[in-house]
């Protein structure tokens, strides 16, 4: 049986149980989604450890947090690459590779790129589960690779009790159509492009409190490319943009506002929120990450005091394949809003302005 199961225990390797009956997806997972990721603060503590990478090449690296780096090829075009691997927020294989795929892919939209290739990465307990769960994840992958345009070249696999999937992608992008971090200008407004909450309702679910309405519509948006949103933008002008996910609207918010040393104004009451986000927020249905996120970015915040505890929560969210968060002129504004509800983005909406200060800071307001 060893033997069939590939299997040495001389070194310390074990007989994994079969599982029988329904396989759920997050039965596997610690935590779900986004919300597996590594904490900002800890992240830079790491990153401070490793040398800066120098090169006239190379365009947009990890100094400035972006989500995607920038190399160039020609003196017109350059490569934009990124990777992008998270756990199961959903029990079925199929959608959550799905989701994964649109995560991964929407760092090089929120770089204003055009993805073109892609390599999987795959981590699944492949004595545990049926090897068609496995490739029902990578087929969720390709059907929204198919959909993007974007080439899966090949990937990678690794045995690994806790389930985990993504993309490294490399796209396209002309040199002078990059949108970093670093380029939000006084008076600019803001605007998101998915609604919140993802994080918040994956954990109502895992618990069975969430209703069907909120995981539908939690998982439709997820499962929904940004490749319309970034064409929007870059055709509005946007100036800085950010992908919202894993360190929540505040935690990416507060890239763009450093590098680009403005202030940037969140009016939470005009935020797109999924269904019933309040409610759990309420009865403290939150994961570990909001609160490191709250930890990291929280000395970049200033609340009103009628912010309560339960729009803090819905700020820091951990977001999983969340939308586009843009800023640009502001007389381009409400063109890009009409473009993109336009184009399916239904949620979609302005939701702040950058300001005339530089203090490098985040104003919540109610």
């Amino acid at each position: 049986m060893f033997l069939e199961k590939d299997v040495c225990q001389c070194a310390g390797e074990r007989v994994p149980p079969e599982v029988e009956g329904e396989v759920k997806l997050t039965d596997f997972v610690r935590s779900a989604g986004c919300a597996s990721k590594i904490g900002q603060k800890d992240l830079h503590k790491v990153l401070d450890m490793l040398p800066v990478m120098d090169d006239p090449r190379l365009i947009v690296g990890t100094a400035t947090a972006d989500d995607a780096g920038v190399f160039e090829l020609t003196p017109e075009v350059a490569v934009v690459q990124t990777v992008d691997v998270f756990t199961p927020g959903v029990d079925e294989p199929r959608l959550f590779g799905r989701i994964a795929a649109c995560n991964s892919l929407s760092d090089i939209y929120a770089m204003g790129g055009k993805p073109v290739t892609a390599l999987s990465i795959i981590g699944f307990p492949i004595y545990n589960l049926p090897h068609e769960v496995m490739a029902e994840i990578i087929n969720g992958g390709i059907d929204v690779m198919k959909e993007a345009d974007t080439i899966l070249l090949g990937g990678h696999s690794i045995n690994d009790e806790e389930i985990k999937f993504g993309l490294a992608v490399t796209g396209l992008i002309d040199k002078k159509s990059i949108i970093a971090n670093d380029g939000a200008q006084k008076g600019d407004a803001l605007i998101l492009t998915k609604p919140l909450g993802t994080g918040i309702i994956s954990l109502a679910h895992q618990i069975g409190r969430a209703s069907e309405e909120s995981v539908k519509e939690m998982t439709d948006s997820m499962a929904t490319l940004n490749r319309s949103a970034s064409e929007i933008m870059v055709a509005n002008g946007a100036t800085a943009c950010t992908d919202v996910t894993g360190f929540g609207l505040l935690g990416h918010l507060c890239h763009i506002v450093r590098e680009s040393h403005v202030t940037a104004e969140i009016e939470f009451s005009k935020l797109p929120l999924l269904p019933s986000v309040m409610e759990y927020a309420e009865a403290g249905m939150f994961s570990g990450a909001n609160e490191r996120n709250a930890d990291f970015c929280g000395q970049y915040s200033d609340f009103d005091e009628d912010v309560s505890r339960e729009m803090k929560a819905v700020l820091f969210d951990a977001q999983t394949s969340g939308g586009l968060l843009f800023s640009l002129p502001e007389v381009n504004a409400e063109k890009a809003l009409e473009e993109l509800q336009q184009q399916g983005n239904s949620a979609a909406a302005i939701v702040g302005r950058v300001t005339d200060s530089a203090d490098e800071k985040i104003l919540v307001r109610k």
